[in-house]
């Protein structure tokens, strides 16, 4: 599969394939026209590193992740990595809903000083 139709299927950008190559988070061979091709599986994989991005990790614990996700086995210092980093995500969502709190407060506050009284 070319870069292009990996990127269309994933729902991502062709310069994010060419990142996720850079970071060794994908890998493609070239054709003899020294065009990338990629095996079906990329489609799926490229989701998978979307997904972990999108929740915070970092491109070095994602590589190191990415071997657990393809063979299903853990070693105990991957599962150290993750606990840390569930744990960073843990003490990351405190932080925001402290935050939304504050903002909630400032919004009735406001809201109860120019009369309208309504909150959400």
């Amino acid at each position: 599969m070319r870069i292009g139709e990996v990127a269309a299927k994933a729902g991502v950008s062709v310069r994010a394939l060419r990142y996720y190559e850079q970071q060794d988070l994908l890998h493609s061979s070239r054709n003899p026209g020294g065009q990338r091709q990629y095996p079906a599986a990329a489609v799926e994989r490229v989701r998978l590193i979307q997904r972990l991005y999108s929740v915070g990790l970092p491109s070095r614990t994602i590589r190191e992740v990415l071997p657990f996700a393809d063979s299903g086995g853990a070693s105990p210092e991957l599962l150290e990595l993750l606990a840390a980093e569930r744990d960073r995500l843990d003490r990351q969502m405190t932080d925001l809903r402290a935050v939304r709190r504050r903002l909630h407060d400032c919004i009735t506050e406001a809201r109860h000083q120019d009369g309208t009284g309504s909150s959400s």
